[in-house]
């Protein structure tokens, strides 16, 4: 078993860092999250686990020639280049909803903060100063006052709930939720505008991405109530920290508490150090407990990718939300498994790609198993660049057309998949397969050739003549070679046209064995592959 090294760039709790170093065949470097240090652990890294601090971009992936997976320690995903990552095939994960309850718990503590102006009279008193003068140090209650929240997921969802339990009323502002789906009726779906205006304290839970870059502008700002309250503890690029503090000196804001911010650490914000502002160092998540659980999920995420047991949390594969690896593998390795026979059997460039997939069990599969038998087709041509993140991606680089279709019932198979790919010649190659006892891949049958085998190990495809003797001769040949044959699978035409056989051996055939194979006068054409 070939070692795969994990670079391990943040501080992980000493039980996570036992649970990899406990797996066989993986090896763990802790380097502290500084570019130069984990520069030179990528040279030979398959893994890297690291967390908001440090930055991975493409120039950086391009020093990691064996780097396959990346594993964020936290739901958010900034400062990963996942464009770049996904094009050289490598897997993007994070651990989203671990830290929820954390998030929720400060986004509350800063809401607190801001409402009694806690920094401020803290200060004073250690200062020494008591101000008698108790209207100087007034601050305002939560209860009866309404928190809009836009980001109604795990975080959001947390922080109504605490808000409401305060006696706040709850809006809440997410398009990508349904209100059937918000299961506590006293929080108010509305839209954005209706937030902006009615709410006193607005909180941003939105992910990181390029719809929520910029996504509080100045007019955005100036559709909030006069003297209403910003928290931030979702990512930094929602908004530019100058437009906060232009509202704040002008009075439009009563205040802004932010956890994390445009750049980190923000020596240039012009937030820090001012009034009505309450700044945190980006600990949303950082409580004794979240550690914890943090450092176990990634670690045990990072284990099971890596032995191919389960992709959970991988941002840029192709898998259904809420399905289980372990239900869509065998369902993967049928596709893989046709895209490697097509490509064997293809003796020019392919042009276009149908896939078809018949059966209820089926439902919502063609995507996965379309990036399945593109990675079995490019595999054999591109090596271990390809991945089931970036075959799409090179697919469409060498110009293949790829057509996806749901058909109807053709055969005594409930649940069937067919591609056929049509070569530059003009010629087409259709292979069906299918799963028994939804286990097993299957290969159902090539062109019009019936032949039932499973794709797996060493095989053999041979088209042949149908003529007598022909598995003698190859019996013979093999016998004469030491060599065992496993299985052997053989569906014709038509009697007495051509013959295609598929057979399945312990270990690869020696080149001098093809070469005398090919030499036999009933060969049309012989391919070598191992699945």
């Amino acid at each position: 078993m070939s070692t795969m090294n994990v670079v391990v760039a943040t501080d992980l709790t000493p039980e996570s860092i036992a649970l990899l170093e406990s797996r066989d065949g993986i090896a763990v470097a802790c380097v502290p999250p500084k570019t130069a240090n984990v520069r030179a652990a990528l040279e030979y890294a398959e893994a890297i686990i690291s967390r908001s601090d440090f930055k991975l971009d493409a120039p950086l992936l391009e020093r990691a020639p064996h780097l396959r997976l990346i594993a964020r320690v936290s739901a958010g995903l900034t400062g990963i280049d996942i464009d770049s990552a996904s094009e050289r095939g490598i897997l993007v994960m994070n651990a989203p909803g671990v830290s929820a309850v954390s998030a929720a718990e400060h986004t509350l503590a800063l809401m607190l903060a801001l409402s009694r102006n806690l920094p401020a009279v803290h200060d004073s008193l250690r200062e020494g100063w008591w101000l008698f003068d108790r209207g100087q140090q007034v601050g305002l209650q939560l209860q009866g006052k309404t928190v809009g929240i836009i980001g109604l997921g795990r975080v959001g969802q947390r922080v109504a709930h605490l808000c409401l339990a305060l006696g706040m009323s709850a809006l809440a502002y997410d398009p990508y939720i349904r209100e059937e789906q918000v299961t506590e009726a006293r929080i108010q779906l509305v839209g954005l505008t209706e937030l902006l205006g009615g709410a006193d304290y607005v909180s941003m839970h939105v992910p990181a991405t390029k719809e929520t870059q910029d996504f509080f502008d100045e007019e955005r700002l100036g559709q909030m109530k006069r003297g209403a309250f910003f928290i931030n503890t979702a990512h930094g690029g929602i908004v530019k920290e100058s437009l906060l503090a232009e509202a704040l000196a002008d009075g439009r804001l009563g205040g802004v508490a932010l956890d994390v911010w445009n750049e980190e650490p923000p020596f240039n914000s012009p937030l820090i150090g001012m009034d009505k502002v309450i700044h945190t160092p980006h600990i949303g998540d950082n409580t004794a407990e979240a550690r914890k659980d943090l450092s176990l999920q990634i670690a045990e995420q990072v284990i099971d990718a890596l032995e191919d047991r389960d992709y959970r949390n991988v941002v840029n594969m192709p898998l259904l939300p809420g399905v289980k690896y372990e239900h869509i593998r065998p369902f993967m390795q049928l596709a893989e498994s046709i895209g490697a026979l097509q490509h064997v059997l293809a003796r020019s460039p392919i042009q276009r790609i149908a896939i078809e997939i018949i059966g209820d069990e089926m439902n919502g599969l063609i995507k996965p198993m379309t990036v399945g038998i593109l990675k079995g087709l490019l595999s054999p041509i591109l090596g271990e660049q390809v991945s089931l993140v970036n075959a799409p991606l090179l697919a469409a680089e060498r110009g293949w057309r790829i057509t996806q279709a749901k058909g109807i019932k053709i055969s005594e198979y409930r649940n069937v998949i067919t591609c056929q790919i049509t070569l530059e010649d003009g010629e087409e190659i259709s292979i069906a397969g299918a799963l028994l006892d939804r286990q097993k891949p299957y290969i159902l049958g090539i062109n019009d050739y019936r032949v039932h085998f499973e794709p797996r190990g060493h095989l053999l495809v041979m088209g042949s003549r149908d003529k007598p003797g022909v598995i003698g001769r190859v019996g013979t040949l093999m016998a004469e070679n030491g060599i065992n044959i496993a299985s052997w699978h053989t569906g014709r035409a038509a009697p007495g046209g051509n013959t295609l056989t598929v057979l399945n051996f312990d270990e690869a055939l020696p080149e001098s064995v093809m070469a005398e194979l090919r030499e036999q006068d009933f060969i049309r054409h012989v391919h070598q592959l191992r699945i």
